[in-house]
């Protein structure tokens, strides 16, 4: 059985607030991967978040694109935060053919989700929020063919912006790269494999050259890398589901409980019940 991390989807096909709110904040307080497409305009102040494992300051005219499938987990904000935000549920993203109308940009938006505005940009983008959030308050307009070209305007322009954006981006050195590429294929792989020599033959590298190569960027081992990953699933799953520890651990590929509980206490300090509890 293999459980991935817990789903956060809309019931509606699309949700717009000129001002979130702390509540909706809190669904993000542990970490879960989208299967809506979110994006955020933050106006005033700042949150801090985790965006498929990467930390992001959040401020004052950045722009946050999370498309299906992101992980994303909020931390902190500051009082006077205030954030426009749409999302648009997974069947409202298929039929607009998200992939299809991002494709020659879709790789940058994984790479860097946050882009900071200039503040006219930031005002033009705000007005596209505002008329989301007044089509949602007016029910006689919430239909697919009046939200689509909105939504469609929105991803013109962020394709515009990444066009500009990443044709000043510097080149990764090879040790980047490699990092990175060995970051997405942890996200793609982490249930079934933790071993070293696995994500090393996949980039088809040596387990030494990958060593190396991660410690020298992040300072960190592979296996802690990959921990990362796991731990974030297994804290999620015991803190938004109602699992036994039994199947969190059946789920995240572990033999048995008692090798889950040994795992999980070298990383977190306390065991899985533990950490269920506080």
């Amino acid at each position: 059985m293999n459980n991935p991390l817990p789903d956060v989807d809309l019931p509606v096909d699309f949700l717009a607030m000129t001002d979130i709110t702390e509540d909706v904040l809190r669904l993000y307080r542990f970490p879960c991967r989208l299967k809506a497409g979110i994006f955020a305009l933050v106006l005033e102040g700042s949150i801090d978040a985790s965006i498929n494992l990467s930390d992001y300051h959040i401020q004052a005219n950045d722009f946050a694109t999370l498309p299906p499938g992101t992980v994303i987990q909020f931390h902190t904000m500051t009082k006077d935060l205030k954030v426009y935000f749409a999302a648009f549920s997974n069947s409202f993203m298929g039929n607009v053919n998200l992939i299809s109308s991002t494709q020659d940009f879709f790789p940058h938006i994984l790479e860097n989700p946050v882009l900071h505005l200039t503040p006219k940009i930031a005002e033009l983008f705000s007005d596209y929020f505002a008329l989301l959030h007044k089509a949602l308050t007016y029910s006689t307009i919430q239909e697919p063919e009046i939200i689509r070209p909105i939504l469609l305007s929105i991803l013109n322009g962020l394709g515009q912006l990444y066009r500009t954006t990443t044709a000043t981006e510097r080149t990764l050195s090879r040790g980047e790269d490699l990092c990175r590429q060995f970051t997405r294929q942890v996200m793609k792989h982490y249930l079934k494999e933790r071993s070293v020599s696995f994500y090393a033959g996949l980039l088809n590298i040596s387990p030494q050259h990958l060593c190396v190569t991660v410690k020298q960027q992040t300072g960190r081992t592979v296996s802690d890398a990959i921990a990362d990953v796991v731990i974030m699933d297994a804290k999620a799953q015991l803190k938004s589901t109602n699992l036994t520890i039994q199947e969190i651990a059946y789920s995240l590929n572990f033999i048995n409980v008692s090798s889950f509980g040994k795992y999980f206490k070298r990383y977190v300090g306390m065991s899985p019940n533990e950490y269920r509890k506080s």
